[in-house]
């Protein structure tokens, strides 16, 4: 048992102004061979949305909610807000956290899975950012993964049940479930336990939707915003991919489900609501995208549970499943990225 005197939201970040959308694509890409080519491609993107991502408002909307379930049912520690990318930086709002007299925080990161991007490297932009301030930088200890926590699946089975509930009552049982998350190359797929705790995630969530007791091919986890050379292999199927096998076999009604996202962003915005949408209307597919996590009272009291796991002497560690609850620390050895000669 550890005592913590604030919680600290750190997140993606994302522009909210056309001017912010280069700079910002600059921070993500900082230190990767990426060509300037691609950039100005993603670039455009944002552009058919006044350069706005939705991420930054989503986060704003946690944090008040993480501060009234907080305030209301303790602990009421004080909650900030870090971006990884974009303004508020990680090194400006430890250094705030500093001024305010916070010497030990826990850290929530908006990622549910186990990855070298969407772990691994929130806790080592932690540990830059603490290196960055010196001897007065707080004590972070990042809150564990949750992809098999009750307040994750529950949540998100509420949100595809409502998506099936926009599809006409008699053409609901022949609709099929897409589940999408963000494609990472295979390589790194096999230093990590993120492919599994995908597949678990959507198999728990369609148990409690008793699509178990449907046909096999009713729910399909798919990749998404795939970013790599054409060479370089990546977790597959693609959505759009697999939106082409969805026409070929004459479905009408497909509900999207990006449970590999905690909230909305570009990603989501462009690549499920403009281009799958496109490739759906395209087949004559009827789509619907269920809502992401977000703001839900239940996740919202998930993160109350985890802070709570670590101030507790025996604490209860809730999870669904054969796989149990992730650890709070994982080893030096966990979501390592591939070496060049495993790539």
């Amino acid at each position: 048992m550890s005592t913590y005197d604030a919680l600290l939201l750190v997140s993606y970040g994302g522009p909210e102004r056309l001017d912010d959308v280069m700079p910002f694509l600059e921070n993500v890409v900082r230190g990767k061979n990426v060509p300037r080519q691609r950039l100005l491609r993603v670039a455009e993107h944002y552009a058919k949305f006044d350069g706005v991502s939705p991420i930054n408002a989503e986060n704003r909307a946690l944090l008040a909610a993480l501060l009234g379930e907080l305030n209301t049912h303790g602990p009421a520690l004080p909650v900030y807000w870090a971006n990884r990318y974009w303004h508020p930086m990680l090194a400006d709002t430890l250094r705030q956290m500093a001024e305010d007299g916070v010497r030990r925080a826990l850290a929530f990161a908006t990622s549910a899975f186990g990855s070298p991007p969407g772990c691994r490297a929130y806790r080592e932009a932690i540990d830059a950012a603490r290196e960055e301030l010196g001897p007065n930088a707080p004590v972070v200890d990042k809150l564990r993964t949750f992809h098999n926590h009750p307040g994750f699946i529950e949540p998100m089975a509420e949100r595809v049940e409502a998506a099936l509930e926009k599809i006409p009552e008699s053409r609901r049982p022949a609709a099929r479930i897409v589940f999408t998350a963000h494609s990472i190359p295979v390589t790194m797929a096999r230093c990590c336990p993120y492919e599994r705790q995908l597949n678990e995630s959507c198999r728990l969530v369609a148990e409690r939707l008793g699509l178990d007791d449907w046909q096999l091919d009713d729910w399909q986890l798919v990749y998404q915003s795939r970013s790599g050379p054409p060479s370089q292999p990546w977790l597959e199927p693609d959505i759009n991919d697999h939106l082409r096998t969805l026409g070929d076999k004459e479905i009408d009604d497909v509900v999207i489900v990006p449970i590999g996202f905690i909230q909305e962003h570009m990603e989501i915005v462009y690549d499920l609501n403009v281009e799958a949408a496109a490739r759906c209307d395209e087949l004559g597919l009827n789509m619907v995208r269920s809502d992401v996590v977000g703001c839900h009272p239940r996740f919202v009291r998930m993160i109350r549970e985890l802070i709570n796991e670590r101030l507790e002497a025996n604490p209860i560690r809730l999870a669904l499943g054969p796989d149990g609850p992730a650890p709070d620390q994982c080893p030096p050895t966990c979501c390592q990225p591939p070496t060049a000669s495993q790539a």
